[in-house]
């Protein structure tokens, strides 16, 4: 009997992963490489592509400029930089001359402007003039926006334009070489009814989802020496890991020569998606530490509050994705460390005092150690507490469970941070943190 396969992406970030696939292998032209997302809904998916590319992430904003009778309709195109595309065609056609199109920009550029500013949260634009610029949709329909913004990007200096989206029309990916150099495309359905039906998840992205994945990754490329020459991972891809009744997912990325390997246990409402976490193990990955993000929970167990405070189940997942590593030939011989956020760091901190875990180190960042109290004397690992400094109720539990704690241990407290981190520099700070705690503790092999 024939098995029914769904196509279709999991989300924005799975689509990302499956379209980043497709450009990795693409010829770009060998230029220097800028990814650019559509906002809002094309940001997800190009900061899984500028990862893999190791390459700088930006939005191109565009605004359409419609027929002011017939809005649909657009006239023209607006970017940043002053940049005004007009469709003489229609303009013609509608009996439209430079003061209705002067009339539509001025109120659009405010709008654009506005976005802008919004997004970048203070970085400039990236400059465009001779690279090569990757827009970046979540899929396309008719094509009239990123149509749009290959002629915005042209206009800002760009060398050369690839469109890549994971679903497309055939019609609207056939009618775009005339705007760009190349289109890449995971799939083109036929019949193409709309984008969304693509998706299993296809809720909407918000604005503050925008500036922090912008941030996230404008950290992640400062942060690497020459990220646009850096090897590409030795392997960088999904996993399942069962235990009990349960497949776990992860996601598992070994540099190359890894000096050693770091699992995270993600805190309540968290997950292997987490830009937080991804961009934490970013920094990991290239000190050369291999990483993996592991759910604890299903999606059905998320749902369950009893199971997101259960530390006890979780140490036990845990300990079981960190027996799993050591089956994973380029990781074997390497010491492991754990990284908990939230919950997930008391799991963590569960998890190491077992007798025979053999975890080497350990880091909590905004961690709830007093969820794994009747441990922790137990606990031989290496220990670091990170703590926001405006973090206050939390960084007294730290306090008080680093007193409990027999091991090596350090609690570092962040100004100015509180408990996500989302203040400027403070996630950095946290991220350069572990990697140097990890490095030290774990950069010698194993017997």
């Amino acid at each position: 009997m024939a098995e029914e396969v769904d196509m279709r992406f999991r989300d924005r970030r799975d689509a990302g992963r499956h379209l980043a696939e497709v450009v990795r292998r693409a010829d770009l032209g060998g230029g220097e490489v800028v990814v650019l997302g559509l906002p809002r809904g094309g940001v997800p998916v190009a900061f899984e592509i500028a990862s893999v590319l190791r390459a700088p992430l930006d939005v191109i904003v565009v605004r359409k400029l419609g027929v002011p009778f017939q809005p649909e309709l657009a006239m023209g195109a607006i970017g940043e930089g002053g940049v005004r595309v007009e469709n003489r065609e229609v303009l013609q056609s509608a009996a439209l001359g430079a003061f209705e199109l002067d009339a539509v920009e001025t109120r659009e550029r405010a709008e654009l402007e506005r976005r802008a500013e919004q997004y970048r949260d203070g970085r400039a634009r990236l400059d465009l003039r001779g690279r090569c610029a990757v827009i970046v949709d979540d899929g396309i329909a008719t094509g009239s926006t990123i149509r749009a913004a290959c002629q915005v990007a042209r206009a800002l200096g760009a060398a050369r334009i690839v469109v890549a989206v994971p679903v497309a029309s055939r019609q609207a990916a056939a009618a775009l070489p005339d705007v760009c150099d190349q289109v890449l495309c995971v799939e083109t359905p036929e019949p193409f009814y709309a984008v969304g039906e693509w998706y299993r998840d296809f809720s909407q992205t918000s604005d503050e989802q925008v500036v922090d994945l912008l941030r996230l990754a404008a950290k992640g490329y400062e942060g690497t020496s020459d990220p646009r020459n850096a090897d590409l991972p030795m392997r960088d891809e999904d996993i399942q890991i069962r235990t009990g009744q349960v497949d776990l997912c992860g996601r598992l990325t070994i540099p190359s020569g890894p000096i050693g390997t770091v699992v995270f246990a993600h805190g309540s409402g968290s997950s292997r998606h987490s830009p937080r976490n991804r961009y934490v193990a970013s920094v990991l990955n290239a000190a050369g530490l291999a990483t993996l993000l592991i759910d604890l929970l299903s999606a059905e167990e998320e749902l369950e509050r009893s199971f997101v405070f259960d530390i006890r189940l979780l140490a036990d997942r845990l300990g079981d994705a960190t027996r799993w590593t050591r089956t994973v030939p380029e990781v074997s011989a390497t010491k492991i460390g754990l990284f908990g956020a939230s919950t997930g760091a008391a799991a963590a901190l569960w998890a190491a005092a077992q007798p025979d875990s053999g975890i080497s180190a350990v880091v909590s960042r905004g961690g709830r150690p007093d969820l794994a109290a009747p441990l922790l004397a137990a606990v031989a690992a290496p220990t670091l507490l990170i703590v926001g400094g405006c973090d206050e109720a939390v960084l007294d539990l730290n306090r008080r469970a680093q007193a409990e704690l027999r091991c090596e241990s350090r609690l570092i407290v962040v100004p100015g941070a509180t408990h996500l981190f989302e203040e400027p520099g403070t996630l950095q700070t946290v991220a350069e943190l572990a990697r140097d705690w990890f490095t030290t503790k774990l950069g010698v092999t194993s017997d």
